[in-house]
């Protein structure tokens, strides 16, 4: 005979109503994965089920099996945060880790890691700063991608496989972000296959012309292609001289080379410095404090030892996170076929912090 009970502990990732006073909850629990269940009567003032399924409470739960869908007939609250409710930035970085972890969760199948690794996550977001709101949830992020084994890339070149360390002090360093590919381009790649793709199209239109018009064919050959190396000055051409043909091609192939491969954006050297650091465990003080002092006030990293208090809680995080959480969340949904609707706020919350971190 099954049994028709079976008790757990979980997380509230998600709630709706249903009917008249119940309850629609999703729960992600230790042992039996995701499981969504009805609170009957939570929705009633006096209701015993009322607090304890809401967003991010961790309850030991009962729940009887049902033909449909189970039923949730007890909780006892281990642990809740009520930090998360009091800040529209922390409370839209909880959802958004909720929805990708809604994404991976299996049913039916035990879910320990991503169960302690979540609670982990919200408990530092209740306690960040504002400035640490952001890089708290892209750490997070990394995190589960990293459970759910699809982290991508970011110490070597995920074409050429050639490692890649940032020269924080070179502001003309910069590499690509592939979303299909996985991961991080080196610049050097994307420019040899930029340079072959060239080739190959000069080789293809002087077999043509050479079929056509012999006597043209060397000389168009041999326009048709400018190497990256060229003299600025012999690259470009004068106002008189109409471009030659590789030189209206480049700007397509490379549009043409970066929509092949998924390449969403491109990332400084002190980007890439950051987000070689979110798979540690903790975040450190930035690196890029010191390759550039200005960014040291809102670097959005844990701040130094002696800063006061008030500051801490109302600086801003800098720019760079706002654009690696960009890249981050363009790689997730790709990764996990979904959009992450908290996204959207989560620009809203942050709007003017971009703003504001423009030093």
């Amino acid at each position: 005979m099954t049994q028709r009970s079976y008790k757990t502990m979980g997380i509230n990732l998600k709630a709706m109503p249903m009917g008249e006073s119940d309850r629609l909850v999703t729960v992600l629990t230790k042992e039996q994965g995701l499981v969504r269940a009805i609170a009957p009567g939570a929705r009633k003032h006096k209701s015993k089920l009322g607090g304890r399924s809401g967003l991010f409470v961790v309850n030991d739960l009962l729940f009887v099996k049902g033909k449909s869908i189970d039923k949730l007939v007890q909780a006892e609250t281990l642990r809740s945060f009520p930090g998360l409710s009091k800040d529209l930035a922390k409370l839209t970085a909880s959802q958004y880790l909720a929805e990708i972890v809604l994404s991976q969760a299996l049913t039916d199948q035990p879910q320990a890691e991503l169960y302690y690794l979540l609670i982990e996550h919200l408990g530092r977001l209740e306690a960040a700063t504002r400035a640490n709101v952001l890089p708290c949830l892209v750490q997070a992020v990394f995190h589960l991608l990293v459970l759910a084994g699809v982290a991508p890339e970011v110490f070597r070149c995920c074409l050429s496989r050639s490692p890649l360390v940032p020269e924080l002090g070179n502001p003309d360093w910069y590499a690509g972000f592939s979303v299909s590919s996985g991961g991080v381009v080196d610049m050097a790649e994307l420019q040899r296959m930029e340079s072959d793709r060239l080739k190959q199209i000069a080789q293809a239109r002087s077999e043509r012309l050479n079929r056509s018009a012999p006597s043209l064919a060397v000389h168009d050959a041999s326009a048709d292609y400018l190497p990256q190396s060229l003299p600025q000055s012999l690259a470009k051409p004068s106002a008189t001289q109409p471009p030659r043909p590789g030189q209206r091609r480049r700007p397509v192939v490379s549009k043409e080379l970066t929509a092949n491969l998924g390449i969403v954006g491109y990332l400084s050297a002190a980007e890439l410095a950051l987000m070689q650091q979110l798979s540690q465990p903790e975040l450190i003080l930035s690196v890029a404090s010191s390759a550039n002092p200005k960014l040291a006030a809102r670097s959005g990293t844990i701040e130094k030892a002696g800063t006061p208090a008030k500051m801490a809680d109302h600086s801003e995080p800098h720019i760079m996170w706002r654009h690696i959480e960009k890249i981050l969340r363009q790689y997730t949904q790709y990764q996990f076929d979904r959009p992450i609707r908290s996204a959207t706020l989560i620009d809203t919350c942050f709007t003017s912090s971009t703003h504001a971190s423009r030093v």
